[in-house]
């Protein structure tokens, strides 16, 4: 079994969470929230605020960190074990434009409910519960900021 390690974030703005739509050659598609692999001497932040960049098109801060989830698929060579490490993070960038050459058609924020709703993977949809509630815990003590970058 081969591991493996990525980073993401769950951005927030306005109160909705960015997402993106994935359809690899029809055989994989779904709602996901931007992650992908640390690269060699990256930073675990550094990496989850590159693919933000990169999968979506915004610029973001990390706001703190939400904890990990923990998977594993199949290769045609292997199992992978994949841990990814997830950052709430926060931005101003309002437009956002899906990585078209990583196989997203789409992207876009939608209101918690939606998010929840069209998440295809429960280990996502639990981080995205996590970074919410951190996330409102924020607005209401008046600490959480639409951050400029």
């Amino acid at each position: 079994m081969a591991q493996a390690v990525s980073c993401g974030g769950v951005v927030i703005r306005k109160g909705k969470v960015l997402l993106l739509y994935k359809n690899f050659k029809n055989r994989y598609d779904g709602w996901v929230m931007p992650k992908g692999t640390v690269e060699a001497g990256e930073e675990f932040s550094d990496t989850a605020l590159r693919e933000v960049q990169e999968e979506a098109g915004i610029s973001a801060s990390i706001v703190s960190y939400i904890g990990k989830s923990r998977y594993s698929f199949n290769t045609s060579r292997d199992t992978i074990a994949k841990e990814v490490h997830w950052y709430l993070m926060s931005t101003a960038d309002d437009y956002c434009r899906p990585q078209y050459e990583e196989y997203f058609e789409d992207a876009g924020y939608y209101k918690y409910h939606e998010a929840r709703h069209l998440l295809k993977y429960n280990n996502e949809r639990h981080i995205l519960e996590q970074a919410f509630a951190i996330y409102r815990e924020m607005e209401k003590n008046g600490t959480w900021k639409e951050t400029e970058n």
